[in-house]
């Protein structure tokens, strides 16, 4: 019999009902007996020593069973690496290690009661005394030397091809310019909670986390436990996209603040905490300069980028060596640096170092079109490469023209006039923009459980994450086609480090490790069923293991015999599973140990796959508010084997919906006096609603490349966003003829 494909069907959710009902448990829905709530005091201050402490009114609040301070806590918390670094923790920095203040909102007391409410009002009456030094919280007041990314990067150098100075100081045809990107930060509607429970020396944490081994393995050391009795449930993510990031700072306090008071503890931040407490987008600056000849082909590219960093760990993410191999170009530069502020570590956010970067790259794209009036498609496309200018290594493959062709009938390019500020409907100038989107394919190790129950349906287990991306489903799907069953026949089991041990779950990466490894796994399951059928009294029994196959929850052999797969795991004794380690080519046996070990374990294939993209946005300026508005936003994307087609356009679609917030919306503002996030709130920090939301499209572009990895996949988490702040930009230039080199673009930014 031919069995159905699931893979490649635009299946639901099978999830979705539990979520949309309310009876999916996140991590602070699972609340053990006699639980205990706390609640944070942070530092008003930016930098300087604690000198004294007054906890007597917090204290006497009833229902309080505790109140932490660095006075309780001091060297409890033992030194975790960061997780960038090779370590586990998203911050080395141990609040309550000490009297020092090392940023504003800075975690310096916990208060536990036994209502939510006793703690909040006993955390606020903490007194604290001060001695305050002078800080430098933004990139534009640090006063340090810049350090050279490449000096903090194993991974990072800085390119030198051929002279890119001289391609520009002789060049009659060029742009140079500055372009900066603001402070984000990620707003989760579940926030970052934590509930820690002891039984005996056993500790078990329910905490919203990506990275769930992390904190596993980062825990047990800084609480000198053997990783065999710390167990970390995370069932659902709400919301991360870089969030959520590995161990963090409060987690090891609220378990001793359990571990004190001998019961469960329940920490849920509230919003303003989560700004400080948790990783961000940081600011960055960049210089792009091009050089040209008359035809529109780049003769040199620079590309000079700084970011801000915390003054303890060294958070850096590099971006121009993707903004160095977009285009065909003889002479390139790149040099970026990290400069330190007196501020909490950043730390991924969607697509962290393409969003600024390939903002500056397309954005000087732009402008170079303009300065030769060539439409810009046609200028991509007479600098299109196959081939990495650096080192002539070959894309496995290139499609990034034709999902430039493809989206721009669908946008209707056509329709675009040159001229800026000449397309007017009424009151509003009209401007459509494009940008081209393109990110490195990441993976990591793999490790999965994949079991046939003694009701004949199948079961596939591992510790990742679902985190809103539909990996169930996916998980779902690819099984189900393994093991001959259907999707509602699979259960998927995730979120617990007792089950194999998963890699973060970020960089576009989970479906990259997990599609081939659940393939691999599904056939060595088929040979274990073969086994136990052949060597059983059924149908089955004598035949060649290897030469059976599975369909409609039943083992066929070529002769047209059968034998249910139920009837072979109940003769079996049970359950029949297997266990599969799935190492990508390219990856070295040492990232393995590193999943084991809760250590980062990301890294590239060995071809060089990536993804690609074309954007293209209609904007609509007011003529006389100067109010933007965008009609309409279209992405064509390339990324390989799309698996479900449903959540692959969901995926897409938020991550230009996010573009736009990071263009028009979203920036986090730092007072330079007080290091504080002034906007610390859905109030004032703005993220996109329906309302500005007209028309968003996804365009799935064929994009067949079996370099990639065995499955066939590229990932696309984080392909949606990428670009789409340069196309809003560059048409609002062409709506306006305003340049725009800074983001977020404001109302009042442009003149009314």
């Amino acid at each position: 019999m031919n069995a159905p494909t699931f893979v490649g069907q635009p299946l639901r959710r099978v999830d979705g009902r539990a979520k949309v009902t309310g009876s999916a448990a996140y991590a602070s829905d699972i609340r053990p007996p006699d639980l205990a709530h706390a609640a944070l005091a942070t530092s008003p201050v930016a930098r300087g020593r604690i000198l004294a402490i007054d906890a007597r009114d917090a204290e006497a609040v009833p229902g309080v069973r505790g109140v932490f301070t660095h006075r309780d806590f001091a060297g409890a918390v033992r030194p975790v690496d960061y997780v960038m670094g090779g370590g586990h923790a998203n911050s080395t920095f141990r609040p309550l290690d000490g009297p020092e203040v090392r940023y504003h909102g800075q975690i310096i007391g916990l208060a536990v009661a036994d209502t939510v409410e006793a703690a909040e009002e006993a955390a606020a009456l903490i007194r604290f005394t001060f001695a305050e030094e002078e800080a430098e919280p933004r990139l534009d007041l640090a006063s340090g030397a810049p350090e050279p990314l490449a000096d903090l990067s194993a991974k990072h150098h800085d390119i030198a091809l051929g002279d890119a100075d001289a391609a520009l100081a002789s060049s009659n045809i060029a742009v140079d310019g500055r372009y900066a990107t603001s402070i984000q930060h990620h707003n989760p509607i579940e926030l970052f909670s934590t509930t820690c429970a002891w039984d005996g020396d056993r500790l078990t944490v329910y905490e919203a986390s990506k990275y769930i081994d992390a904190v596993k393995h980062g825990l047990a050391r800084q609480l000198g436990l053997d990783p065999a009795d710390v167990r970390v449930v995370c069932p659902f993510i709400g919301g991360h996209f870089g969030s959520k990031f590995a161990l963090s700072q409060h987690t090891a306090l609220v378990a001793l603040a359990a571990k004190r008071l001998g019961r469960p503890v329940s920490l849920v931040p509230t919003r303003r905490d989560c700004f400080t407490i948790a990783n961000h987008r940081p600011e960055t600056r960049h210089r792009v300069a091009l050089a040209a000849d008359a035809d529109g082909r780049l003769r040199g590219l620079i590309h000079e980028a700084a970011m801000a960093t915390s003054r303890f760990d060294d958070f850096a993410m590099e971006g121009t060596d993707v903004t160095a191999a977009v285009y065909a170009c003889p002479a390139i530069r790149t040099a970026e640096t990290v400069l330190r502020v007196d501020r909490n570590t950043p730390g991924p956010m969607r697509a962290p170092p393409e969003v600024p970067s390939v903002f500056a790259l397309e954005s000087a794209m732009d402008e170079l079109a303009a300065t030769l009036d060539l439409d810009p498609i046609e200028l991509r496309r007479r600098n299109e490469t196959r081939v990495r200018p650096e080192d002539g290594a070959r894309f496995s493959t290139h499609p990034l023209m034709r999902c430039f062709d493809i989206g721009a009938e669908a946008f209707g390019w056509g329709r675009r006039r040159s001229a800026p500020g000449t397309s007017r409907d009424g009151d509003w100038l009209v401007g459509l923009g494009c940008a081209s989107t393109v990110r490195p394919v990441k993976t990591a190790p793999a490790c999965l459980r994949v079991a046939i129950e003694t009701d004949g349906s199948g079961t596939v287990e591992t510790a990742h994450h679902e985190i809103g991306n539909g990996l169930r489903t996916i998980l779902a799907q690819l099984a189900a086609d393994g093991l001959g069953l259907t999707p509602d026949h699979v259960t998927v089991r995730l979120g617990d480090t007792d089950l194999p041990p998963a890699a973060v779950s970020g960089g576009s990466s989970t479906t990259t490790a997990l599609a081939p490894a659940v393939e691999r796994a599904c056939d060595a399951l088929r040979l274990a069923l073969g086994r136990a059928a052949a060597a059983g009294g059924g149908p089955l029994g004598g035949l060649d293991p290897a030469s059976l196959r599975l369909a409609g929850g039943a083992l066929h052999s070529p002769d047209g015999r059968s034998e249910p797969l139920a009837a072979i795991a109940a003769a079996a004794g049970g359950r029949v599973a297997v266990e599969h380690e799935h190492l990508p080519p390219g990856l070295k046996p040492a990232m393995m140990e590193n999943l084991k070990g809760g250590r980062n374990a990301l890294g590239q294939p060995s071809a060089l796959a990536w993804a690609f993209g074309a954007q293209f946005a209609e904007v609509r300026v007011h003529a006389v508010t100067g109010e933007i508005r965008v009609a309409k936003l279209l992405g064509a994307f390339a990324a390989g084997r799309i698996l479900n087609p449903r959540l692959a356009r969901d995926q897409l679609v938020g991550g230009m919906v996010g573009g736009l917030g990071g263009t028009l919306l979203e920036a986090t503002v730092v007072d330079g006096r007080t290091g504080a996030y002034v906007n610390r709130d859905l109030a004032e920090y703005h993220v996109p609603v329906s309302a500005d939301i007209a028309e968003v499209e996804a365009i799935l572009v064929e994009d067949d490349d079996p370099a990639a990895n065995e499955a066939g996949v590229k990932g696309i988490g984080e392909l949606g966003i990428i670009g789409v702040n340069a196309a809003i930009a560059n048409a609002v230039f062409n709506a306006t003829g305003e340049r725009f080199r800074s983001l977020p673009i404001r109302l009042g930014d442009l003149p009314g």
